[in-house]
């Protein structure tokens, strides 16, 4: 979660005229508790007011998240947030629903001989952080010496990184280059060696959904064994790509089918469509997750293996993923994915037909849209100019710099997950060509890139 700190403005809540005849108060206190209680209804009036500026879900094609659910799902978050899942003696039906949905995922990835182990998580980021717990701890009880490092490319998620800083492990980042914004089997190969506790590779980048070469990196890794005698294992971190490869892409090799792969991360909450707070993580075998990271834990009665960084946690994310498989089967889960590429075919092929635009990325592998200025300094506006004036029509895009050695490249990612309709991706497209014609019609002065603020300032 993002820090907090204190709140420097402290003026109370204005909260009358619109609360005016159903509470006594003007005004509530602001970052401390009132004095009294209020009726629920003000209370709620309060909040959803509160909630007025925020962005419209429907709108926000920055998010892989899923925004938008059935109102049936809808009704079953309502009944199941009370349920703890740890309680698995109170609530041994929620349970086996987990334990349903882990050996759905296993089939699914193909993990065949039926020797996995797995575990629900609050989303990819713990579930990043439990693999590279599984693959650090592994590498120690098998001897390892030296200070460990882990190998990915810069475009990963900022969780591996985090996962290194949290747990002192050396980041080796293996640099993007001039078309190509994948990790290169070869530079990982020389990147790897005694102390590498794994190898980590991304099915759909955050960047512009591009899926890493997992079956020539898994090569390289073989090739590491035989001609070095160092086996490093490979994880994948498929986030995004986890619930949409297997429907779109399934001649793409990058699952347990390949003996390297170790381990996969996965989001419910992105194209798995759940609500965010759902994620999983598979191990092919127990080999892989050492025992010694496993609690068994009877403080609410009997004894369950565990291994996970929190405790108590509703399960809502889990009962919706197990509601979202029984609604969609394979079929319907991959309709939802191929009109999520139809609408980013879409996208990509209007933002070409607008001059000042280059599509990096036309959503053939994530459903998801990836483009640059052709000249920013031209044109006189950045894609920075351009996300911010999009905003005037509601729609959220983020605007970035790649990561190293392409950080000089500035782009807009538009994620076309379910929701993002055709119609909606034309009403988008329409603002597009607006506000670009606007932009290019009145300037505005670039900033000196050699005067410019970096982080180290």
């Amino acid at each position: 979660m993002s820090l907090q700190r204190v709140i420097t403005d402290d003026r109370d809540l204005q909260i009358a005229p619109l609360f005016a005849q159903r509470i006594d108060e003007d005004v509530i206190p602001k970052g401390r508790l009132a004095e009294n209680p209020m009726p629920a209804s003000v209370a709620a009036g309060i909040v959803r007011s509160r909630l007025l500026l925020d962005g419209r879900a429907a709108l926000n094609l920055a998010t892989f998240c899923t925004t938008a659910a059935e109102p049936e799902l809808e009704q079953i978050y309502a009944e199941t947030a009370p349920i703890n899942l740890m309680n698995r003696e109170e609530y041994p039906a929620s349970s086996h629903i987990e334990q349903e949905c882990i050996n759905a995922l296993a089939n699914l990835w193909h993990e065949d001989d039926g020797s996995f182990v797995g575990c629900s998580t609050s989303g990819s980021s713990e579930a990043a952080m439990l693999a590279g717990l599984a693959m650090l701890r592994r590498w120690r009880e098998r001897g390892g010496t030296g200070r460990p490092n882990m190998v990915f490319g810069t475009h990963v998620h900022v969780c591996w990184p985090k996962f290194c800083n949290f747990w002192d492990v050396e980041a080796r980042m293996v640099p993007l280059a001039p078309g190509r914004t994948t990790l290169d089997p070869a530079l990982t190969a020389e990147a790897v060696d005694e102390n590498t506790i794994g190898v980590v590779a991304v099915l759909g980048s955050t960047q512009d959904g591009r899926y890493d070469p997992v079956a020539g990196i898994a090569a390289a890794l073989d090739g590491v064994a035989a001609g070095r005698g160092v086996d490093v294992p490979l994880h994948v971190d498929a986030a995004s790509g986890g619930f949409v490869a297997p429907f779109l892409d399934v001649d793409f090799a990058w699952d347990f089918a390949l003996p390297r792969v170790v381990s996969i991360n996965a989001s419910g909450h992105k194209f798995g469509l759940v609500y965010p707070g759902s994620g999983w993580c598979l191990w092919r075998d127990p080999e892989y997750l050492p025992k010694s990271l496993i609690f068994d834990c009877n403080v609410l009665g009997g004894h369950h293996p565990t291994f996970t960084l929190n405790f108590s946690r509703p399960a809502s994310g889990v009962i919706a993923q197990y509601y979202q498989f029984l609604r969609n089967g394979l079929a319907g889960y991959q309709l939802i994915a191929q009109r999520c590429q139809e609408v980013a075919r879409q996208v990509a092929a209007g933002i070409r037909a607008i001059a000042p635009y280059e599509v990096l990325a036309d959503g053939e592998d994530l459903p998801v849209v990836a483009f640059r200025l052709r000249d920013p300094e031209e044109l006189g506006f950045t894609v920075y100019h351009l996300s911010e004036a999009l905003k005037g029509d509601g729609w959220h895009v983020p605007a970035y710099s790649l990561p190293p050695d392409l950080e000089h490249v500035d782009v807009i990612r538009v994620v076309c997950r379910q929701g993002f309709t055709l119609d909606l991706a034309e009403r988008f497209l329409e603002s597009l060509l607006k506000h670009t014609e606007r932009l290019a019609s009145h300037p505005f002065p670039l900033p000196d890139v050699a005067t410019a603020l970096t982080f180290q300032d």
